[in-house]
């Protein structure tokens, strides 16, 4: 995926715009994603003007918005997945209750 990403980004200008950009982006995201939800799921229903949007699509912006900051970050997602993974059964391991 961060290789899609950065081949898409790559032909703009500039490339990956500024991690405080990036972030602001991402909170946007994260918003819509929550406002989503908070339609399919709370108590706040939609306007008879507003269209459903598909929860899967929301994810699928946070996780674009997510890899540009990897990518501008020269952060490797495949190790930060591994670190956080080598976390959860190691430090979590006895953390929560299993089935």
């Amino acid at each position: 995926m961060q290789k899609d990403v950065d081949q898409w980004v790559s032909q703009y200008t500039p490339a990956y715009w500024q991690p405080h950009e990036i972030l602001a982006r991402l909170i946007e995201e994260v918003g819509e994603l929550a406002r989503e939800i908070n339609h399919q799921y709370g108590p706040k229903k939609k306007k008879g003007t507003e269209h459903t949007k598909e929860i899967a699509d929301e994810i699928g912006d946070i996780i674009f918005t997510i890899i540009c900051l990897a990518n501008r970050e020269k952060i490797d997602l495949d190790s930060a997945w591994e670190n956080v993974m080598a976390k959860c059964y190691n430090r979590d391991a006895e953390r929560f209750t299993k089935k």
